[in-house]
């Protein structure tokens, strides 16, 4: 025996039902990509207190060398990647010994050395 094919309208609850179905899973996803990215910004955020503060002062390494070259303010934007925070007494230290204060931010300035 055959059926009759559905009708038109039964194709369209059919299709309907279809559509909701995928419209709640896609807004599954959604949630969680959004619940992710929730996530992912509270521990950026948790990473960035959890952070130590900036020194205040940098001693500068010479290329291949184990001597300061230069003695710079914390936040300069000359220091490069071979330097090291020290603490105020150190950075004075180091202007004594006769390592170049920068030109740049001063350090020696800031901590009232002069010459």
């Amino acid at each position: 025996m055959t059926q009759d094919p559905p009708s038109r309208l039964e194709l369209l609850r059919f299709a309907r039902r279809v559509f909701v179905q995928q419209a709640r899973a896609g807004l599954t996803q959604i949630d969680r990509w959004i619940a992710d990215e929730e996530r992912r910004e509270t521990e950026r955020r948790r990473r960035l207190l959890a952070r130590p503060p900036a020194p205040e002062w940098l001693v500068e390494q010479g290329l291949g060398e184990s001597t300061a070259v230069y003695v710079h303010v914390g936040d300069c934007h000359m220091a490069g990647k071979r330097s090291k925070g020290v603490q105020r007494d150190q950075a004075v230290r180091a202007l004594a010994d006769g390592v170049d204060a920068c030109p740049h931010c001063r350090p020696d300035t800031r901590l009232g050395i002069l010459d």
